[in-house]
């Protein structure tokens, strides 16, 4: 479980239909989405997953990064006016 928004989160990890992961948080008491953690960005690899780190989201790298969900970005990908970080789904994370 995280903290983020002022809500205690649970960490969905789902595919775009694109296929590649997303990230949804969802509040611990009743299942509404608090926010939608990722950006769907392409060429990524599996494991994989672009960070939306801006507006309403920001800070969210860094509550990902500290409970363990993503790894530390190892490339960026511009979209548009921001930069999105591309990190890898830790091991707790990853799904088939």
């Amino acid at each position: 479980m995280i903290y983020f928004g002022g809500y205690n989160c649970q960490v969905q990890i789902e595919k775009y239909q694109s296929g590649y992961n997303a990230i949804r948080l969802v509040d611990d008491k009743d299942g509404d989405t608090i926010a939608i953690a990722s950006v769907n960005v392409p060429d990524l690899q599996p494991d994989e997953v672009g960070i939306k780190n801006y507006s309403e989201n920001e800070g969210m790298y860094d509550v990902l990064l500290q409970q363990g969900v993503i790894t530390k970005s190892h490339r960026e990908v511009k979209q548009g006016w921001v930069t999105i970080p591309v990190c890898r789904l830790t091991n707790d994370y990853k799904i088939n």
